[in-house]
C-alpha cells in the first residue's frame, strides 16, 4: 500500500477475531501484572490462595497498569500486522 493512500473504513475496523485476541492479550497482561504486584507464590492458583502467598508489603500499585496494558495490546497488534 502506498503511504499516501488513506485506509478505507473496512481497513480501519477490527474483526471480531482481532478484538477477541486483543482482549485475551490484555487480560493475560493484567493477570501477570496483578501477580507481580500482589503475589509471592502460587501465581497459577494451582491451590487455594492463602495469606502466605500474598506479599506482606506491596511494591507498586494497580494504578495505570490496565491502561498501559491496553496500549501495549494494541501496539503489539499494529506491530505484528506490519512486521
Amino acid at each position: 500500500m502506498n503511504h499516501t493512500q488513506e485506509l478505507s473504513e473496512k481497513d480501519r475496523v477490527l474483526t471480531p477475531d482481532q478484538l477477541q485476541r486483543i482482549h485475551a492479550w490484555w487480560r493475560a497482561a493484567n493477570y501477570l501484572s496483578v501477580g507481580q504486584i500482589y503475589l509471592m507464590d502460587n501465581p497459577l492458583l494451582r491451590e487455594p490462595l492463602r495469606p502466605e502467598h500474598v506479599k506482606p508489603r506491596l511494591l507498586g500499585h494497580w494504578g495505570t497498569t490496565p491502561g498501559l496494558n491496553f496500549i501495549y495490546a494494541h501496539l503489539n497488534r499494529a506491530i505484528m500486522e506490519r512486521d
